[in-house]
């Protein structure tokens, strides 16, 4: 059994498809009920939050499995397989839970470092779990991504690390503006994107004075919403307004931050000369673009009042360059919980061979205890018992080595090569031993899962 990954998020995919593939807290059981009811799907939870859409499944087979959840996400949003994959990222076995501790980890999100995520993720396994579309494997996958994150946010400080992009973006964009003509303090600005870094954004300028702030958004309800948010507890007029509206938003504007997570450039020339042609306002216009990659064409800076700030100018600033570490201390964490946990899982893809090892030499040891009781009836209890313990003494010595180091052995990836050989010189039969420890710990076995 391996766990499929199949993904959409804001790096893969425009906001257009993004919302196509919207899961709501009540289509989301559904969603996973149908994945199970697939026979190529065992396991399977749902994180779908705005920036991301995805399906963790323990399968038996890659391409059924893909299949079978493409089928459902196709009825879901009412697109084709092409479109879909052709948004979509694929991970399987390792890569997959190597992607969900990055994840976790808030090393995938918009806002490198937030924190809701994990939340997102337990609220994915919690209902999954309820709704017993969750097992061992989703289990122990999912306990372990969220220690994951929560050791990363403990060990390092990656959480400040999005706000840090932003305040350093706007110190930029102020001392340019101060420097280029003596202009003083920002006092209207323009935030387009409502999402997490958005938000970031709006609470930035408006602790930074600003006093007039414009939230644009694809979705206007959530641009008015952000503004009221940041409204209300700032005390600066904010209003929010859709997409069509930009160019108008930008002619008054002090300096425009975006951060809309779109895979391609949102803000282009004709916009930005629409605006500067209509301006009068004699400041140049700052634009801090903060998505990764560019939302604003490369072609607007060469525009005459306008200065652009984005991610690659400021690579070299320190708080930038603390920021970094931290995300780098954080991939490190990242990539020592994941060789720990994937060696966890060899060993214990063993355990079942050496079970049954065990299980088969206890029946050996039974068996001839039994025969020389029928053979050696005036034995008292007390001989027959010391001649009992010094025979399982013998065959737990004897099976002590190669049962180690089986299991030591499988942590280099090659331990399922040293069970098959187990069984081949054993006869052995690991199915049934692994049917008797799922049984005894309470979880589930194949074929079980339309029993629960």
């Amino acid at each position: 059994m391996s766990v499929l990954l199949f993904g959409v998020s804001h790096r893969s995919a425009p906001v257009s498809v993004l919302e196509r593939l919207t899961v709501s807290d009540t289509e989301r059981p559904k969603l996973v009920e149908a994945l199970v009811q697939s026979p190529a799907i065992s396991e399977a939870m749902l994180v779908s939050t705005c920036n991301r859409v995805e399906v963790y499944a323990v399968v038996e087979a890659f391409h059924p499995a893909l299949e079978a959840v493409g089928d459902v996400f196709g009825n879901h949003t009412g697109m084709t397989v092409a479109e879909l994959t052709g948004h979509a990222y694929v991970r399987y076995s390792e890569a997959a839970v190597e992607h969900l501790f990055t994840v976790a980890a808030g090393l995938d999100s918009m806002v490198v470092g937030e924190q809701q995520i994990l939340g997102q993720i337990r609220t994915a396994y919690t209902e999954a779990d309820h709704h017993k579309s969750a097992g061992r494997t989703l289990h122990e996958l999912a306990q372990q991504a969220l220690r994951v994150g929560k050791r990363v946010h403990h060990e390092t400080d990656i959480d400040r690390a999005g706000a840090s992009v932003v305040s350093v973006a706007l110190h930029r964009a102020s001392t340019l503006r101060n420097v280029s003509a003596g202009h003083g303090p920002m006092k209207r600005a323009v935030v387009f994107g409502a999402g997490a870094m958005g938000s970031l954004a709006t609470s930035r300028l408006a602790s930074d004075g600003v006093e007039h702030l414009t939230v644009v958004n694809r979705t206007s309800e959530r641009a008015v919403e952000v503004a009221a948010t940041v409204g209300e507890r700032y005390g600066v007029t904010a209003v929010g307004r859709d997409v069509e509206d930009l160019s108008d938003a930008m002619t008054d504007a002090d300096v425009v931050v975006t951060c809309t997570g779109s895979v391609s450039s949102v803000i282009d020339v004709a916009a930005v000369h629409s605006a500067l042609k209509q301006r009068v306002n004699p400041a140049p216009l700052m634009i801090c673009d903060l998505g990764i990659p560019r939302d604003v064409d490369a072609a607007v800076v060469k525009l005459p009042g306008v200065y652009v700030v984005d991610i690659e100018g400021l690579r070299e600033d320190q708080e930038t360059k603390a920021a970094q570490a931290d995300a780098v201390a954080a991939r490190s964490i990242v990539a020592d919980e994941l060789a720990e946990y994937l060696a966890a899982q060899r060993q214990a893809a063993v355990t079942p061979t050496v079970a049954a090892l065990r299980q088969q030499a206890a029946d050996v040891v039974e068996g001839e205890i039994l025969r020389l009781q029928s053979r050696l009836p005036d034995l008292d209890k007390a001989q027959r018992d010391e001649v009992a313990k010094t025979v399982r003494r013998v065959a737990d010595k004897l099976l002590h080595a190669p049962t180690v180091r089986v299991k030591q052995l499988a942590s280099s990836g090659r331990g399922d090569h040293y069970a098959e050989a187990l069984r081949e010189l054993f006869e052995l039969k690991p199915g049934a031993a692994e049917s008797v420890s799922a049984s005894e710990a309470g979880i589930p076995v194949p074929g079980e899962r339309d029993l629960r």
